[in-house]
């Protein structure tokens, strides 16, 4: 009879990437009955679901009946919005639109992740309360997707945070993890950009965010609006390079910094800096040390397995 069995039901979207797998994580090991559900990836441990699909998404919800519902799932890479627009549209708005009606009809919680790229860099640190003006068209289906979720849903949170990396499946699926290949191959140089302000926050703190949000938001039905997270340690790629080398004991005499704005691809923001504030006030909050995090992260990708000995023992 002390089988505790968790009341609370969250629902994630976008289980199987980088962000949902941790949050997945996060409020299963905090005692939540967490779902996840993903589309290509989900099978077996998450649940298969076509979020543009509405009678499926409909179905899930009123079947699990969640009191939480967070929305990780995005086309997130700019420049694939910029290439597949109205792929990204559909994802980034139409489905979040969606989720918010049907978070509402039971009435859950719904937090939508959204970015920094809603800014457009040139004043930072922004506010929740600061003018958005996205450069890319990323940054612009984010921000309709906030548009249309508060729209559709008034008792919503939006969690706008900048670029993520943690545990990686693959190098590729962070920004920061996929430098690691360039630091580790020494023997030909890399340019690396030393332009662009970031704020590399790992997915393990947006989580545990999310999921004080939730719980926070349980106590006091006032929680809701938008929000910023983000880590506080200002790097350009080209010093996270340089952080990364250094965690693993490795060189980076190599790296080139190149500190012209990026021709190529979609504008980015040079400091969308956000200000963490009003969430710190709720005492809500947690900052992962970058090299701790990345550390953590990359090791499994190691080329050379005698620094696995010298790096941990």
């Amino acid at each position: 009879e002390d089988v505790d069995i968790p009341s609370r039901r969250v629902l994630i979207t976008g289980a199987t990437g980088l962000l949902g797998r941790a949050v997945f994580k996060e409020f299963k090991e905090n005692n939540w009955n967490a779902v996840g559900c993903g589309y290509r990836r989900a099978q077996p441990r998450f649940e298969q679901i076509n979020l543009l699909d509405s009678i499926a998404v409909h179905d899930i919800i009123h079947d699990f009946q969640p009191h939480v519902i967070v929305h990780c799932a995005a086309e997130r890479r700019p420049d694939v919005v910029e290439s597949q627009p109205d792929a990204a549209s559909q994802l980034n708005v139409t489905a979040s639109a969606n989720l918010a009606k049907e978070a509402a009809g039971i009435g859950a919680f719904l937090i939508y992740i959204s970015t920094d790229y809603v800014f457009d860099g040139t004043s930072p640190p922004y506010k929740e309360t600061d003018v958005p003006n996205p450069l890319n068209l990323y940054g612009k289906t984010k921000l309709e997707g906030e548009k249309v979720v508060l729209e559709n849903n008034e008792g919503a949170a939006v969690l706008r945070v900048p670029v993520l990396y943690g545990e990686v499946e693959r190098l590729e699926e962070s920004a920061v993890t996929v430098m690691f290949d360039k630091v580790q191959f020494s023997n030909k140089s890399a340019n690396m950009d030393h332009w662009q302000q970031r704020f590399p926050t790992n997915v393990k703190d947006v989580a545990a965010v999310c999921r004080q949000l939730a719980e926070k938001r349980m106590l006091d039905p006032s929680v809701k609006g938008t929000f910023h997270w983000s880590g506080n340690e200002q790097m350009t790629k080209y010093e996270m390079a340089c952080a990364i080398a250094d965690a693993f004991n490795l060189p980076s005499s190599h790296l080139r910094p190149i500190t012209d704005s990026p021709v190529v691809g979609a504008l980015r923001p040079r400091n969308a800096q956000l200000d963490c504030s009003k969430l710190e006030m709720l005492g809500i909050g947690q900052r992962t040390p970058f090299r701790a995090g990345i550390k953590e992260s990359l090791w499994p990708f190691l080329v050379d397995k005698r620094w696995r000995q010298t790096v941990f023992h």
